[in-house]
């Protein structure tokens, strides 16, 4: 059974900005769910659940609109995903502490769904 695909993409310009814009979308939500994260457990010694990770997403495209003019929102709720495996695999001491996310290393984001394939091309949602 295929669970993943992994694929080399060469966009054109106006998707290599829609990519890079998802790409900066995915990065600031997750630097801000960690930093969230962060600040509860100093607060109270628990980590926060994946309700609430996935919770703050509404409001957060209220206050922050490029969020969600940018960014498809399974790309936002996997980043989600990830945060909270990357937490619960260092607690269980499978993996350092999660760290902040950079611009300037490797990034990467995932579709979970809605990405077809369209006369042998790939058609991504918000990028084309």
């Amino acid at each position: 059974m295929l669970k993943a695909v992994k694929v080399r993409l060469y966009p054109t310009p106006e998707q290599e900005l829609a990519l890079a814009k998802s790409f900066g979308c995915a990065r600031w939500y997750w630097n801000f769910a960690l930093n969230a994260c962060i600040g509860h457990y100093q607060e109270t010694g628990k980590s926060l659940k994946l309700a609430t990770y996935k919770g703050m997403l509404p409001q957060l495209k209220k206050e922050y609109p490029w969020l969600k003019e940018d960014c498809y929102s399974s790309v936002l709720q996997c980043v989600a995903i990830n945060l909270n495996k990357a937490y619960q695999n260092f607690f269980e001491g499978r993996a350092k502490f999660p760290k902040f996310k950079s611009k300037h290393h490797k990034q990467s984001i995932q579709y979970p769904q809605s990405v077809t394939v369209v006369n042998q091309t790939l058609k991504v949602p918000k990028i084309g």
